[in-house]
């Protein structure tokens, strides 16, 4: 049993979402795609797929998908905003990117703030139902990844390239040792409560 193709069928509809949202460092990326009548093989919920098919996914959803869009907000924008607000600030922001307009979209999760007049449909665990969810859960992970080795670069020490700045026992033990960067989220509990007192 495949993903689906279409929530409503003749409707131009845009899949969308989001990558980095329980994260300690580094910003959201949120993806938004119309595949249309484009079929591409092998499209699932980015976390199942292994980096190597994510990355080949990529390539063939930039190619043959209708029209897409990616964007980000940055940690701080999320310590600002709040990360489920930055989410949504992030998907309007992939879809402002859009070639053409769509009649609907189709988000990953529970909640959405309207975006323009366009109607939408929330959709919990989308990415492992919808083609264009999975299309956009795909790109939104495959940037943010590419975002975060290029950062680890710059801060080794965190382990991003591994971690992607989500909070392992091997982050928050940096983060502890050496402190937070400018890339954490100040918003976020970075140490355990436990941890906390060492300061």
């Amino acid at each position: 049993m495949g993903l689906k193709r279409y929530y409503s069928k003749g409707q131009l509809e845009a899949g969308c979402d989001e990558a980095g949202r329980g994260c300690l460092a580094g910003p959201v990326f949120a993806a938004a795609v119309i595949l249309g009548d484009t079929q591409i093989k092998g499209l699932d919920d980015s976390k199942k797929l292994s980096e190597k098919k994510r990355n080949a996914l990529r390539l063939e959803i930039e190619e043959h998908a209708l029209s897409f869009g990616v964007a980000m907000l940055s940690n701080h924008d999320i310590d600002k905003f709040n990360i489920l607000k930055a989410s949504f600030m992030a998907m309007h922001a992939a879809l402002d990117k859009l070639h053409f307009e769509p009649e609907l979209l189709l988000i990953d999760g529970n909640r959405f703030i309207p975006y323009k007049k366009i109607k939408h449909e929330c959709v919990v665990k989308g990415d492992a139902k919808y083609q264009s969810i999975a299309a956009a859960s795909i790109l939104a992970k495959t940037y943010r990844d590419e975002y975060m080795m290029k950062i680890h670069e710059e801060h080794p020490q965190y382990h991003w390239d591994k971690n992607m700045g989500y909070p392992t026992a091997a982050h928050r033990e940096a983060i502890k040792q050496f402190g937070a960067t400018a890339y954490h989220r100040m918003s976020f509990t970075l140490l355990n409560e436990q941890l906390a007192f060492d300061f």
